[in-house]
């Protein structure tokens, strides 16, 4: 019974972090979801749009290796609380004030605290399922949901009302902070009552294959923010729709990673992370270059499916990294989930400014190559020795 109980505890904690994930990935979902409203609202250009995702990304990019390393060396679970509100505080202050500089530094901040957020959240869910893959792929579809709300949360938030209505996209913060809090006293009450017992590390670090490793999540990064960040106004043009059209557009695109994430966990129990992850990219490659190149309607299936392609392997990627590098799990995790994100807002404005001197359709064509080089990372690389999670709550 004491083992059941402790599963049940265990799948709870891990549904609770997972909400907390969905409700601080809404808010690098609404980044791309806010940039139709701040393209009509405010005239920007494609280049200046794309210019509020780099300054999501900029900092964060470096921001999250940095935590990562942090939590290696101290836990912080408090990161977790703070890093969500601040997140939340960016993104709901982004539409209040009319400057453009303002504007860039509000969502800059909302980066941060995104990328404050991931390694220290990725070491107590891995901490909270034990290992589990198949827990860690639900705590990452709960940041994949989070993505999927994005465009919906700002669309009803500001669709009629305008920007000045941003104040109120706060309130995922508040209940990411309300479920979370319960987690860290339990995770904290379980290190209490382990009197020291910790893991061993059975495992040395492959630095090598994890280098490969984070090259993948590189150039699926720059896919997946390439099409997150331009999808809704490319649909917009395709189907000569609002931006209703380009909401629904970017809904679709989110909530095929949900699927994906969750079709990952469950391959991975059939065949290997490392084989499922290169399928997966051969898959998307077919399906970008479908939503670069197919017209009408039939446009949505292929955004489905890219999105889905996208994010089967986001999980495995995350416990890859994790079991390449057992003794650095803070680091792995900083790099293989929060930089999945980050790295690609760094060439979304080269993707936007390309946009503005030729079309957005010459500007996606590129994303077709990125799945490519993935699968061929993925080529170089063999299923890890699983090393045992180290426990010991929140220190």
């Amino acid at each position: 019974m004491g083992g059941h109980a402790g599963r049940v505890k265990s799948r709870r904690s891990v549904a609770q972090l997972a909400v907390g994930h969905a409700c601080v990935d809404v808010y690098q979902g609404a980044v791309a979801a806010l940039v139709p409203f701040f393209v009509a609202e405010r005239a920007y250009t494609y280049a200046a749009a794309s210019g509020l995702v780099l300054a999501a990304s900029l900092l964060s990019s470096v921001a999250q290796p940095l935590f990562g390393s942090l939590t290696d060396r101290w836990a912080m679970p408090w990161l977790l609380p703070a890093s969500t509100l601040l997140g939340g505080a960016g993104i709901a202050l982004s539409g209040v004030s009319g400057s453009y500089g303002l504007t860039l530094l509000f969502v800059a901040i909302s980066g941060i605290g995104v990328a404050a957020y991931h390694p220290e959240s990725a070491r107590l869910a891995r901490m909270a399922s034990e290992g589990s893959h198949t827990s860690m792929a639900w705590f990452s579809t709960g940041g994949n949901i989070g993505f999927a709300l994005a465009p919906l949360t700002v669309g009803a938030t500001v669709g009629i009302a305008g920007l000045g209505r941003t104040p109120l996209l706060v309130l995922p913060a508040l209940v990411g902070v309300s479920v979370t809090l319960p987690v860290l006293r339990a995770l904290a009450h379980r290190h209490r009552s382990q009197t020291g017992a910790s893991s061993t590390l059975v495992v040395p670090d492959d630095v090598a294959s994890f280098a490969r490793l984070a090259l993948a999540v590189v150039f699926r990064s720059i896919a997946f923010v390439g099409l997150s960040t331009f999808i809704a106004l490319y649909i917009q043009q395709r189907l000569s729709g609002g931006t209703t059209t380009g909401t629904v557009a970017l809904f679709v695109f989110y909530l095929g990673g949900v699927v994906g994430s969750v079709l990952g966990g469950n391959l991975a129990k059939r065949w290997d992370r490392v084989r499922v992850s290169r399928w997966s990219y051969l898959v998307t490659v077919v399906a970008i270059a479908g939503v670069v190149w197919v017209p009408g309607p039939g446009v949505y299936a292929f955004i489905a499916m890219a999105s889905a392609g996208l994010y089967v392997p986001f999980s495995l990627q995350v416990t890859l990294g994790q079991d390449y590098l057992p003794s650095r799990v803070g680091t792995a995790s900083g790099i293989t989930l929060g930089l999945t994100v980050s790295v690609g807002g760094l060439f979304s404005p080269l993707l936007g400014t390309l946009a503005d001197h030729t079309s957005l359709q010459v500007a996606l064509a590129p994303l077709v190559v990125m799945p490519v080089l993935s699968w061929l990372m993925f080529r170089t690389l063999a299923e890890p020795a699983i090393s045992v999670p180290t426990r010991g709550g929140t220190r």
